[in-house]
């Protein structure tokens, strides 16, 4: 894609993760791009944590896109069987990447025949196990690259995918450039930031209030 304008657009849904939008908007938004904010249709959509977020355009008036990044969330689960999501995600040019949330377009790719053998992914930890229902093999990364799709680890990673996705299209300074422009220089004051790192009474928390490990 070189350093000419490109297109980026951020597909949006009811109850989305926030940070799945905001992290990479960040970040992309610094290269030399229009940035659009998608959903069924145009108008307000509220964030699981109840931010309000004001769409561009909707998937039947989207223009062709350079780039197509998906956020999760709660709401996820309805959108994987939304018909004008998954046509609209089928219908972007063929070398336009899509990333993000790996657990919306892989169901969509496998039908279409995008892959000819199991495609990698990534995603959030707890949702890990789900890829394999769709003949994708989970991979244990906080960014994933198969071909046009790339997947990001849960929420904060969104924030690295755009980063490595950054320098992909403008270079490895430019990315670096965006990095320290934002001071991602992350040190969180515990460690505990994945399942391996948690105690086991942190990880059970969280296993029980997830909607992926119900009666666990």
């Amino acid at each position: 894609m070189g350093l000419e304008k490109i297109d980026i657009g951020f597909v949006i849904h009811p109850n989305f993760n926030a940070l799945d939008l905001v992290g990479p908007h960040e970040v992309l938004s610094r290269l030399h791009s229009r940035c659009l904010l998608i959903s069924e249709k145009v108008g307000t959509v509220l964030s699981e944590q109840g931010i309000a977020v004001k769409m561009d355009v909707g998937f039947l008036d989207c223009p062709s896109l350079d780039i197509v990044v998906v956020t999760g969330g709660p709401g996820q689960s309805d959108m994987m069987k939304h018909s004008g999501l998954m046509t609209f995600l089928k219908n972007q040019p063929r070398h336009c990447p899509i990333c993000g949330w790996s657990l919306y377009w892989y169901p969509s790719a496998g039908r279409c025949r995008v892959f000819t053998r199991a495609p990698r992914a990534t995603t959030h930890w707890l949702a890990r196990e789900e890829l394999v229902k769709y003949g994708t093999i989970p991979v244990r990364e906080r960014v994933v690259w198969d071909g046009k799709f790339i997947t990001g680890a849960g929420v904060s990673a969104g924030i690295d995918l755009a980063l490595a996705l950054a320098g992909k299209i403008a270079g490895s300074e430019t990315a670096q450039l965006i990095q320290l422009a934002i001071e991602y220089d992350p040190s969180p004051p515990f460690d505990s930031g994945s399942p391996e790192k948690a105690s086991s009474f942190i990880v059970d928390q969280l296993k029980k209030a997830s909607r992926f490990h119900k009666g666990v």
